[in-house]
């Protein structure tokens, strides 16, 4: 069976969890389609663009990965790209309560497209886009969460 699974997110920016999660689905699934919400209530550091170059980058050693942007409802962009499966990471108990509430909604929305949630690895249980990004501002050290690239572009874009 050939199945495409979608994870989508922000990612702003992609973090070692994210890429974490990317490569262990990469492994259960025979296409993966990173999906970078475009997301302007979220107010994102990086714009899209900056965001897909980014993953395309540092994703490109997996093979069955593509990254594409998207905008509006997710099971649209499952549809848009045939994925029957959304994968989300999940960090901690707080996540699974939301995840539960979206995955129930995206089943009524399309019944043919399953949720599969992936549970982070316990040493990235504490990481989240929005904590780098604020240590990031504030001058932090956060080159052990994030890809060499991603800190170069923090560099870049913060100074």
């Amino acid at each position: 069976m050939d199945v495409t699974a979608i994870y989508p997110g922000t990612f702003d920016p992609i973090t070692v969890g994210h890429i974490d999660v990317a490569e262990r689905v990469s492994s259960m699934f025979d296409h993966i389609v990173l999906a970078i919400a475009r997301n302007p209530s979220k107010k994102p550091l990086f714009n899209l663009e900056e965001r897909t170059e980014l993953a395309q980058e540092i994703l490109k050693p997996l093979g069955n990965v593509t990254v594409l942007p998207f905008d509006g409802l997710l099971v649209n962009a499952a549809v848009e790209v045939n994925a029957s499966v959304i994968v989300r990471g999940l960090r901690a108990v707080s996540d699974f309560d939301y995840e539960m509430q979206i995955s129930g909604m995206n089943r009524k929305l399309n019944s043919d497209i399953e949720t599969v949630f992936i549970a982070a690895a316990q040493e990235n249980a504490f990481l989240s886009s929005s904590i780098v990004r604020e240590i990031a501002s504030h001058g932090g050290d956060v080159s052990e969460f994030v890809h060499p690239m991603v800190l170069k572009a923090f560099k870049k874009k913060l100074g």
